[in-house]
């Protein structure tokens, strides 16, 4: 069965004609962009702030800043928290700034790469569309003067190139936009959680008897 499938598979992409070596190298760049992303927006970066914040709180009410700044890595939400942790004796419009500039270093951090798969999606898409005006264009030319020995032939090629390519250029595009859909979700979370806990910190900080 799988063999079959994969044999099957195989075939088409034989027969797509040279348009299908593009829609594959853009279905490995979208896939390595999948892959990256998904690691660093769900797994790396992913993190519950609240929880995070009550423990960054807990310690500060102890007086272990120390301790709380050892919880925070460079990952973007703890990168906010340690910007704030470490404005000791600052005024609120330094600790905003300082939160502010945290901010600005780990956004893009959290959206880069992400518009490459909307692209991917589209460059799938029209190649699969040009593949079939192509084979098209060749099946035309097959029935208008082509020898009659030949003609069956290269119009079985030419629906072959049009039908396959367009079917291999959807086959990318279609998980490109689902994905696209997902991380940028992820990401929009992300950054509005940056935004919270930039906010909560600043008012923590700038809290009287805060300790900090």
């Amino acid at each position: 069965m799988i063999e079959g499938t994969v044999t099957l598979v195989a075939q088409a992409f034989r027969d797509g004609g040279p348009f299908m070596y593009p829609i594959l190298a853009t279905s490995v760049f979208a896939a390595a962009i999948i892959i990256e992303r998904v690691y660093f927006l769900a797994i790396r970066f992913g993190i519950d702030d609240r929880a995070f914040l009550d423990k960054i709180k807990e310690l500060v009410k102890r007086g272990d800043s120390d301790g709380a700044r050892s919880l925070c890595d460079s990952t973007p939400i703890p990168k906010i928290v340690r910007a704030a942790l470490e404005c000791e004796g600052c005024t609120v419009r330094e600790v905003q700034n300082a939160v502010d500039e945290a901010a600005m270093e780990v956004l893009p951090l959290v959206e880069r790469r992400v518009h490459y798969l909307a692209m991917a999606a589209n460059v799938a898409t029209l190649l699969g569309l040009l593949g079939t005006i192509v084979g098209l264009m060749q099946s035309f030319n097959a029935v208008a003067g082509a020898e009659a020995a030949q003609k069956g032939a290269i119009l079985a090629k030419g629906i072959a190139i049009a039908l396959n390519t367009t079917a291999y250029g959807l086959t990318v595009a279609i998980p490109c936009l689902f994905f696209y859909a997902f991380i940028q979700s992820r990401a929009n979370n992300l950054v509005e959680q940056i935004d919270r806990v930039a906010v909560k910190m600043v008012n923590m900080v700038s809290a009287p008897g805060s300790g900090i």
